[in-house]
């Protein structure tokens, strides 16, 4: 309806104001870290290099630009008024793609609450269309590009004027958060989510199995014992894992592995061989090897050029 993409407009346009008023002064190197935990607002005014991060799940919504995103062998763009949606904790690389002085690139993300996620999710179970949360024949993914709708645009909005009253943000805040998981699950996209959280005893036991990787993520991948978990075959535990994640069980080990190496040595200062053992590594060739081939560079000139550009964001 034309009200409704009018009324979707302006709002979109009345988050990108407020985003840019919030980042005015902020170099956008680094995301914006709010008040509210877990809640980040981004800018830059050009697009940047690709990164590497551990995806938890999360609302990332872009409100001018545009960002991509790549899951294994799956690669999401999400331009203005588009959300990307994850749902299972995953590694992932991705960069903004639009951005200029001008028009920069303006977005959030808002980390999910699995708690007030599965609570609404067990609530609408028994109260929405059976359409919505049946099971169907299409692949469950963890990842998704949702458009935004008036009422999670609304919901984003009142998250930016509660940074203006920070004592009220511990009351109010869970309410939003509930409001934004609700019309997440019953929005467009809304099944994928759905399913990821509380669909059939199979998909559960799944999301499991690959939650118990990402736990065990420094011991040997045995792929018998995870697909135990789920229930499942070697062979059909292995397709529904890719299913998801967009990547084998091997693969996302290794990409778990070499996020935490790279932390450890930024963080505590770890050198590269203790580094490569901590994460499960029994040759520090071997880490050094695949450690270059998915960030680019040897684990020691990667670590300095990233600790010089912290160094130099701080100045």
């Amino acid at each position: 309806m034309p009200s409704e993409r009018n009324e979707r407009s302006r709002r979109l346009a009345e988050l990108a104001r407020a985003l840019r008023r919030y980042t005015d002064s902020h170099d956008g190197a680094n995301p914006y870290m709010t008040a509210i935990e877990g809640f980040a607002i981004l800018r830059s005014d050009r697009p940047r290099q690709p990164s590497h991060r551990l995806f938890r799940p999360a609302l990332c919504i872009t409100a001018q630009g545009a960002k991509w995103a790549i899951f294994g062998d799956r690669r999401y763009v999400y331009r203005a008024g588009q959300a990307l949606v994850v749902s299972v904790e995953m590694p992932s690389r991705g960069g903004v793609l639009s951005a200029s002085p001008d028009e920069p690139f303006l977005g959030i993300v808002l980390q999910l609450d699995l708690g007030i996620l599965h609570d609404v999710a067990a609530e609408l179970q028994t109260r929405i269309p059976a359409s919505t949360t049946s099971t169907s024949a299409k692949s469950l993914s963890g990842v998704s590009v949702v458009d935004m709708n008036v009422e999670l645009l609304d919901c984003a909005l009142r998250c930016i004027r509660l940074l203006d009253t920070p004592g009220a943000i511990a009351l109010l805040y869970p309410g939003i958060m509930r409001e934004i998981c609700y019309w997440l699950l019953t929005g467009p996209g809304g099944e994928q989510i759905f399913r990821a959280l509380a669909g059939s005893q199979q998909e559960e036991r799944l999301i499991a199995a690959i939650q118990a990787l990402k736990e065990h993520f420094a011991e040997p991948v045995r792929v018998e014992s995870l697909a135990a978990i789920a229930h499942m075959s070697p062979a059909t535990f292995h397709r529904q894992f890719k299913s998801v994640t967009a990547m084998t069980p091997l693969q996302y080990q290794k990409q778990i592995r070499l996020l935490e190496a790279r932390r450890l040595m930024l963080a505590t200062r770890a050198n590269v061989e203790t580094a490569a053992f901590q994460v499960g590594y029994e040759s520090a060739s071997q880490f050094s090897r695949e450690y270059a081939r998915m960030f680019g560079r040897s684990p020691r000139r990667d670590v300095l050029a990233l600790r010089n550009s912290d160094a130099l964001a701080a100045d």
